[in-house]
């Protein structure tokens, strides 16, 4: 079931929020002093674009860094993306067959507007790295 959700969410929804973080970790990548902001977005890219079998947990070892570039990085990138993420998942919600499809996008929702001090894990073992 895990598949078929995420190849459906692969074709609706799920490679063009993937380009979006690409884009948004590329502009990071270019300007030297956001590098770790650019690695964050690639591996929400990841993670937005095959959801479906796993989850993020918080890390640890996140302290005020992490809180201060989740500040910095929504300012800049995040409300743009959980923008795209509710557009995308209301459009979604007007379908039945989309409805899971759309509690998915509004559950990425979080993850694009503070992607620092999260980690991206299976969904059979989410306290794994704890």
């Amino acid at each position: 079931m895990r598949f078929i959700l995420n190849v459906i969410w692969l074709v609706l929804c799920g490679l063009w929020m993937a380009i979006g973080y690409a884009v948004a970790g590329l502009i990071c990548c270019v300007l030297i002093v956001t590098i770790p902001f650019g690695i964050a977005s690639f591996r929400v890219a990841s993670y937005a674009l095959w959801p479906f079998g796993r989850t993020t947990v918080e890390r640890r070892d996140a302290g005020a860094g992490s809180l201060l570039g989740n500040v910095i990085w929504f300012v800049f990138a995040g409300w743009w993306l959980a923008l795209g993420h509710i557009v995308t998942g209301i459009a979604l919600c007007v379908t039945i067959i989309g409805i899971p499809l759309g509690i998915a996008n509004f559950k990425l929702i979080p993850v694009s507007l503070m992607p620092l001090g999260r980690e991206i894990v299976p969904s059979d073992r989410p306290f794994a790295t704890r």
